[in-house]
């Protein structure tokens, strides 16, 4: 189930009824603990926190022309997706969440390599979730960008 949507207010309301309240409290929390100079829009078919152009000139190598993504949130069809580019591109980071999520959820943590999936929306780890949107600031996810995945 793809959401088709033109705003972030247009997404959180079509998100399904049984998951409104735990996709909004995730919604808040991540909009609530980036530090500033994280832009909120819709990406990827996501609700999403990039680095704005102004910010970031070259932008995506992938898709030039187009803001520096960080963070993206998404229903989907058996589970809300967390993409954060962070853990992806640091292994400290990943070391870090992978450690303490057991300590904030009975679930077993569903990872991809960006992406964290949740399918019980009754145990989301809202406060190991905050503490990791604070771990990086737009200065920190741009040298850690350029440095692993821009050639020189």
């Amino acid at each position: 189930m793809k959401i088709e949507a033109n705003s972030v207010e247009d997404y959180l309301n079509q998100v399904p009824e049984e998951r409104k309240a735990s996709f909004g409290k995730l919604y808040e929390t991540v909009s609530q603990n980036l530090p500033s100079g994280f832009q909120e829009n819709l990406s990827y078919g996501m609700i999403g926190w990039s680095i704005p152009l102004e910010t970031y000139p070259p932008g995506y190598h992938c898709m030039p022309n187009t803001p520096l993504p960080f963070i993206n949130l998404a229903s989907q069809k058996n589970f809300i997706s967390l993409y954060h580019m962070g853990i992806y591109a640091e292994p400290d980071l990943l070391h870090w969440f992978v450690n303490e999520y057991p300590k904030h959820s009975p679930r077993k943590l569903d990872l991809g390599k960006s992406c964290i999936r949740i399918k019980k929306t009754d145990d989301i780890p809202f406060e190991l979730i905050a503490e990791l949107c604070q771990k990086m600031t737009p200065q920190d996810w741009i040298t850690l960008y350029e440095r692993e995945f821009i050639k020189k």
